[in-house]
């Protein structure tokens, strides 16, 4: 029997781990103190464990230097030294693991990380990654609640709500290697944070919204930036709260705020005559973090001096140093990434070179206002225009009182009344408010509550090769069949309509599976025979050998599909044989061999 709902925030950044007692009448959320290494011999806890992978040198490793007290030795250092120490030596540091989960552009389980570092150093997978930064936050749950094993409560792991299904089939991967139990539930980030609202107006949150209100939730965290549109609606005369829409995976966030004032503080030192080399580029955008943190918080300092180390020939063994000023940072910030703009907006999306260096797909347009703009405008509905619409904040950027006000008057300018947006919620507690959600969302799921309905938040497709004569050098063309419809709810299954389709068994063959967001009307059974680019978005494909025990004449068997979602969130596609007894199920994994 479980004890303890425990919400995880596994975060671009931060790390955050929630949890409370399910015996409780209430719910009372306490956040883990999570032990990790602050320097050299030392060790401290803290209420978050920064996202940050430290690869030791082998003299470190030999001289115990991060052998401290209960902590176990791993093959890496995470948390608050590997954040300090990635500006002195980023190339020894993973960051933004959980970006790279979501890169279908790469094999995200080849030892790919840290991204461009030598030869020399060891290097780890981006699932790799995410499991030791996991196991850290189990192994903490063991130190501090050692009665209850974190394997044995019911634990809710967040996770974006533009993750596909294939990074978050990655991501549970992950969790159940790094020791979470085998019924763990996956919500979205966005979700969480309004559960969090939820619990913190338990008895007054119905008397600030009414019926038809629409909720915009936008989290803009380390590495991302996420877009949720929430429905207040009624149901047996009670007010209730529905997804509606879920926004891209927006690859813009804190980390490029960071970068945006390393340039801006690279121009200091041009100023004073110090060109920075590459090391001491990447160095500074380090460095930019920890300023960014204290400029833009409440009761942060009003200037902060920033310090690189010296490389070149007149500055081995001394460093140079610039100033920046709160006012300085906040109109970089709201010029660069919340400008205002017009209710008709568009993202750029095209790269400015024919040749781009790989790595993470990054917004080619970093202001946040105009993906939210292109967000709001696809969709709108005109039946619900003259419903109010509410702002929900999260993420550690909205500590700073400007850049939540800039946000919320670049929202009003796109209303069509031009009215102006209530917030929901205040600054408080924003780095923690996703945990607190996620497990406030467990609690509720055992002793009842408010429950957000959501179901899946794309359609999903399958390619189907079309039958036709062979064109030399030209492949058949490629169909898409709608398999799971827009908002199927977790738990449920369905058997799509439509005629028999030919199953590649006994052989190597490639299936290739298709997500739109904006396609909310298509039906389980729709054939879409073409569509455009930007409409449909190919997932990870897999390849792979079906077992059948005798091949069939032509090596394909007719099946009908049967989608299912688990309660996990987890969808299955079983393929069915029409003329017998045999089926075989498809999910969205990748399981690449890996040796890290």
């Amino acid at each position: 029997m479980n004890k303890y709902s425990i919400g995880i925030d596994l975060g671009t950044t931060n790390c955050v781990v929630a949890y409370s007692d399910l015996e409780s009448e209430r719910p009372s959320i306490q956040l883990l103190e999570i032990e990790q290494i602050s320097a050299p011999n030392q060790s401290e806890a803290q209420a978050s464990l920064p996202s940050f992978l430290y690869i030791p040198q082998p003299q470190e490793v030999a001289n115990n230097t991060f052998a401290v007290g209960s902590l176990q030795t791993g093959p890496t250092v995470n948390g608050m030294y590997a954040r300090t120490i990635s500006a002195e030596r980023p190339d020894r540091t993973i960051v933004a693991a959980k970006s790279w989960l979501c890169h279908g552009g790469v094999d995200r389980h080849a030892p790919i990380l840290p991204w461009q570092s030598g030869d020399d150093v060891t290097k780890y997978s981006p699932v790799a990654a995410t499991r030791m930064l996991l196991q850290h936050l189990v192994q903490a749950w063991a130190a501090t609640v050692p009665d209850a094993p974190l394997s044995e409560q019911l634990v809710t792991l967040t996770v974006p709500a533009s993750f596909d299904m294939s990074a978050r089939e990655l991501t549970r991967e992950a969790a159940l290697a790094a020791g979470l139990p085998p019924e763990f539930i996956l919500l979205e980030e966005p979700q969480a944070a309004v559960y969090h609202w939820l619990e913190h107006n338990h008895e007054t949150w119905r008397g600030m919204v009414a019926e038809g209100d629409r909720l915009l939730v936008c989290d803009i965290g380390g590495g991302t930036t996420d877009l949720t549109l929430m429905g207040v609606q009624q149901e047996g005369g009670e007010l209730v709260l529905r997804r509606l829409a879920v926004g891209d995976h927006l690859l813009v966030g804190g980390d490029n705020m960071d970068l945006a004032l390393a340039h801006f503080v690279a121009g200091k030192f041009a100023e004073k005559g110090v060109k920075l080399n590459p090391w001491q580029s990447v160095s500074l955008w380090h460095s930019c973090r920890k300023a960014k943190e204290s400029l833009l918080s409440t009761d942060g300092k009003a200037t902060e001096t920033i310090s690189v180390l010296g490389r070149g020939s007149k500055l081995v063994g001394g460093t140079v140093t610039a100033e920046v000023q709160r006012a300085e940072v906040q109109s970089l910030l709201i010029e660069g990434f919340l400008p205002q703009v017009d209710a008709t907006a568009i993202p750029q999306r095209e790269p400015h070179s024919g040749f781009q260096e790989l790595g993470l797909p990054f917004e080619a347009d970093s202001a946040i206002t105009r993906h939210l703009a292109a967000f709001l405008a696809n969709n709108a509905n005109d039946d619900l225009a003259d419903n109010r619409l509410h702002l929900l904040l999260n993420g550690g950027v909205f500590r700073s009182v400007a850049l939540r006000e800039q946000l919320r008057t670049a929202i009003n300018h796109m209303q069509p009344s031009g009215g102006d947006v209530p917030l929901l919620g205040g600054p408080e507690d924003l780095e923690h408010a996703v945990a607190r959600g996620a497990a406030y969302y467990g609690w509720t799921k055992r002793n009842g509550g408010v429950r957000i309905r959501g179901g899946t938040a794309r359609s999903y497709y399958v390619g189907i090769e079309t039958a036709g004569l062979a064109v030399p050098g030209m492949p058949r063309p490629l169909h898409a069949l709608c398999v799971v419809p827009f908002a199927m709810e977790e738990g449920s299954q369905l058997d799509v309509p439509g005629r028999e389709v030919g199953l590649v068994v006994g052989r190597s063959a490639k299936f290739r599976f298709f997500a739109a967001a904006n396609r909310k009307q298509d039906q389980a059974g729709t054939i879409l025979r073409q569509w455009d680019e930007d409409e449909l978005v190919e997932t990870s494909p897999m390849e792979l050998t079906l077992d059948i025990d005798e091949a069939p004449e032509g090596g394909f068997v007719p099946v009908t599909f049967q989608s299912r979602i688990s309660e996990l969130g987890v969808f299955e596609l079983w393929c069915k044989s029409v003329r017998g007894n045999q089926e075989w199920k498809l999910e969205f994994s990748i399981r690449e061999s890996a040796s890290q």
